[in-house]
């Protein structure tokens, strides 16, 4: 084994003018075997002499606090050896994305937030933003998906440097832009600095990083300083393009909303969003509106007829990004960029979602009204509650059919009176056992 030994000279962070001083310098001396001696021989080597080796010497770097800092270099040249020394001086107010160890055997909506709806905001912003990924393990997750996981600890953090070591090394080079372009957005928005390292070039336009340090071998060293400045473009997004599309397109991506196994409502209009190479990576659907909906005639100040109805107004009903390319305003785009080519005076939506990401909001559409629930439905789920009803599974199916085999006439009966005390204007259809669907009406003769 070879004898090593590292020296490191005057390393010096000065808070207050944001520098750092870097000295990171080590010596190897040979072990001596009959292998490392004819090498000696043949090379006219001093095996018992000590190699110096210099990293950094006397190197200086300018990193505020809310600075986008891009270390790039070949393997083995010293960019870990950086970014360690610059968590090790900064102490308390830098977090290293590898030190998150997440709990693999819990729903991630169960690991993050103080509370429901920080964690749904924390997961929305770093694009984990389906329902039925808040209900999966860690363990359970992509790469990607995981690397958006603990990009969401680190803002939950609250500490003003996240280190980040090996920086997308296990993505592929597209989703690698889609995460850096959102590292950098995050960080920006809260004000806190982001240091990574890797040995990849090509994030350079996603990122837009303040200081930029590339550091080749030996002493080998540039840094190059830039306006500290947001970027509201993700390089992924340039070559997309909207055009319009078919149900079949929808049915293409319906996989990834949470809603695809409930009835879709006929048609207006449907508009895709697709790649230069004809991948599809989003699509909006506009439906006919429903006849009542929550907060229309605030909007509107009056009431329109059913025909004025369907020639005036369209519903958005489904908007679906592909997994990978959320977080990077694209759900807003194809809202903003489709509003006018639908061919409605008005168009409307209700997403549960838009309280944590206000996607339309941003899109230009207005928030009229935030529904509450509708008191004679609280009272039935309380009610259906004392008759061994769990609340979180009255939208189930297959568990409101297994606990009405189980239940006696009366029972039943009583289900039946619970039913119909909800407001026929909220009433939603009850699937019999008989695979039919019941309207109320339906309820009263049994």
């Amino acid at each position: 084994m070879r004898d090593l030994t590292i020296h490191k000279f005057r390393r010096i962070y000065d808070k207050s003018s944001e520098k750092f001083t870097i000295n990171i310098k080590y010596s190897t001396r040979a072990e001596i075997t009959p292998r490392t001696v004819k090498v000696a021989e043949a090379f006219g080597l001093g095996i018992d002499e000590d190699k110096l080796h210099v990293i950094y010497d006397n190197a200086e770097f300018r990193i505020g606090p809310t600075y986008i800092v891009y270390i790039t270099g070949e393997s083995g040249s010293g960019k870990s050896v950086l970014l360690k020394a610059f968590q090790k001086d900064l102490g308390e107010e830098a977090i290293n994305i590898d030190g998150i160890q997440p709990d693999p055997e819990k729903p991630i909506i169960e690991t993050i937030g103080r509370d429901f709806n920080e964690a749904l905001e924390l997961l929305s912003r770093v694009g984990l933003n389906d329902a039925y990924l808040f209900l999966r393990k860690y363990c359970e997750l992509s790469d990607g998906q995981r690397y958006r996981y603990r990009i969401a600890k680190l803002i939950e953090s609250g500490k003003q440097f996240w280190l980040m070591d090996e920086f997308c090394a296990t993505l592929d080079r597209e989703t690698a832009k889609i995460v850096a372009f959102n590292i950098q957005k995050q960080a920006r928005r809260t004000g806190k600095a982001v240091i990574v390292a890797t040995t990849h070039t090509d994030l350079l336009e996603d990122l837009v990083p303040s200081v930029h340090i590339h550091k080749g071998w030996g002493k080998r060293l540039e840094t190059n300083y830039y306006p500290n400045q947001i970027n509201a473009v993700c390089s992924v997004t340039k070559d997309l393009r909207i055009e319009e599309g078919t149900m079949k397109d929808y049915e293409a991506l319906s996989e990834f909303h949470y809603r695809s196994v409930h009835a879709h409502p006929a048609p207006i209009k449907v508009f895709t969003l697709k790649r230069s190479d004809n991948e599809l990576v989003g699509v909006i659907v506009y439906s006919y509106p429903p006849p009542q909906i929550f907060g229309r005639r605030i909007a509107l100040g009056k009431t329109l007829s059913i025909h004025e109805l369907n020639k005036e107004l369209a519903s958005i009903s489904r908007v679906v990004l592909h997994p990978k390319y959320r977080s990077i305003g694209l759900g807003a785009h194809i809202v903003k960029e489709t509003l006018s080519l639908c061919g409605r005076h008005y168009v409307e939506t209700m997403a549960v979602m838009a309280q944590y990401n206000p996607f339309f909001e941003k899109a230009g559409m207005k928030r009229i009204a935030e529904r509450q629930p509708e008191k004679s439905i609280i009272k039935a789920i309380q009610s259906l509650e004392h008759l061994g009803f769990k609340p979180y599974l009255l939208s189930s199916q297959q568990s409101n059919f297994n606990n009405l085999e189980t239940m006696k006439k009366a029972e039943i009966q009583e289900v039946r009176r619970i039913l119909l005390k909800i407001s026929t204007v909220y009433y939603k259809r009850l699937r019999s056992t008989s695979e039919v669907f019941l309207k109320k009406d339906d309820l009263k003769t049994g």
